[in-house]
């Protein structure tokens, strides 16, 4: 019979430093198909665990014989085994679980406890616990109230994400409630083909919605509301047809405004009295004519916003920025408030004004030179003193 070559190297191939390429792939091959020749020095080595429950039995025998040498042992050989397993997944865990700096604060608060604990030795305070209670007991009550003043954290910071949901769902909410008045608004003025066919009932009911929905939102909303309105020309009074009261157009694809004589679609009236529009943004808005009485317009950007003959008593304007705002049409020397009794004249400028009386402009922004003498004429004597700029050698034209 042949004998079949051993498939295991030679004590020669094992020993060299640099094997044959081809030595090499025939050992790897051998071992892929005859392993149990070829025994891993992982199997010769004893399983921990077993060597661990051995030590665990003697422990055990030693607290049975109450043998102090035995026990201690078998705690030596636990110990240091269990710690030899658990050590390297704990250690994974860690650092997995806390970063860098985490872990670096958790070793600091150990040791200042450590050197806090370590300075009571040496001064002798531990002594003072004697009196009074042991340093257990202390110990006991310290966590006490550290487990007390956790409870209330976790409390505070649940009461803290609470409340930041629910004014999250309150500002969704609110624009779901905006976004259904816009397409409401749209449905009422417009016709199929999209064209303003604006109705009194339509007109009625869009004022209603408008009334209703400016007394239910926060000062941001009120904000969107009015630049909707204002940019889709249905605060601004329009030019109609004396018969059928439609709009009429301009021929630049927009519709004619007419300042004497014009309809508005909604018209704010006493809407905005008292309102609370306070850091919101009112560019180029159409507030014309609404009655704004004590209304809180500090740090809003009312640049380019039209103001003619709007009810600004005793409003707060403080810190706005009212760059370009239009406060009365024509000239300076003739612009007057508005009149409950006379109608407006544009070309001059009489009746066309705001009324400003007692109204606040404590550092307003970029107010211009006419507004400024305008303010300074019709806001009062009370009022004068907060205009920035002063009002030296211009007429107190209110008289009071």
């Amino acid at each position: 019979m042949t004998n079949l070559p051993d498939p295991s190297p030679s004590n020669s191939t094992l020993q060299s430093t640099h094997p044959d390429p081809e030595s090499e792939a025939v050992y790897r091959v051998s071992m892929t198909q005859f392993p149990e020749r070829y025994p891993t020095t992982s199997k010769a080595l004893a399983d921990p665990a077993l060597v661990t429950l051995c030590a665990i039995a003697v422990l055990i025998v030693g607290l049975v014989l109450d043998n102090n040498w035995v026990i201690l042992a078998g705690v030596i050989v636990t110990l240091l085994l269990s710690l030899s397993v658990i050590w390297s997944p704990l250690q994974q865990w860690f650092q997995k679980s806390l970063s860098q700096e985490q872990r670096s604060q958790l070793i600091a608060v150990c040791g200042v406890s450590l050197a806090i604990v370590g300075i009571a030795a040496l001064t002798g305070f531990t002594k003072a616990f004697d009196s009074v209670g042991s340093l257990a007991e202390w110990i006991g009550a310290l966590g006490q109230i550290l487990i007390a003043i956790l409870a209330v954290y976790i409390a505070w910071r649940q009461y803290v994400i609470s409340k930041d949901l629910t004014i999250q769902q309150n500002t969704i909410t609110q624009q779901q409630t905006i976004d259904a008045y816009f397409q409401g608004i749209c449905d009422l003025a417009l016709d199929d083909e999209g064209l303003l066919e604006d109705w009194p009932q339509e007109r009625a009911f869009c004022e209603g919605r408008t009334s209703a929905i400016l007394n239910s939102i926060d000062a941001g909303g009120k904000a969107k509301v009015l630049r909707f309105l204002s940019q889709s020309k249905l605060l601004t009074p329009l030019k109609r047809d004396r018969h059928l009261g439609r709009p009429i157009l301009d021929g630049y694809g927009g519709y004619q405004e007419d300042r004497v004589y014009g309809v508005r679609v909604i018209a704010l009236n006493v809407m905005l009295a008292w309102a609370d529009l306070a850091g919101t943004d009112l560019r180029w808005t159409e507030l014309s004519e609404a009655n704004m009485v004590q209304a809180n317009l500090s740090h809003c950007d009312l640049a380019g916003a039209n103001l003619s003959r709007t009810i600004l008593y005793k409003a707060n304007l403080s810190n706005s920025d009212l760059k370009g705002v239009r406060l009365f049409y024509g000239s300076v020397e003739t612009a007057s408030p508005r009149s409950r009794t006379e109608p407006p004249d544009y070309r001059t400028g009489i009746h066309t004004g705001a009324v400003v009386e007692g109204a606040n402009f404590t550092e307003v922004q970029r107010l211009g030179e006419e507004q400024r003498h305008y303010c300074c004429s019709w806001c009062g004597e009370q009022s004068r003193r907060t205009i920035p700029g002063g009002c030296d050698g211009i007429t107190n034209k209110l008289g009071r």
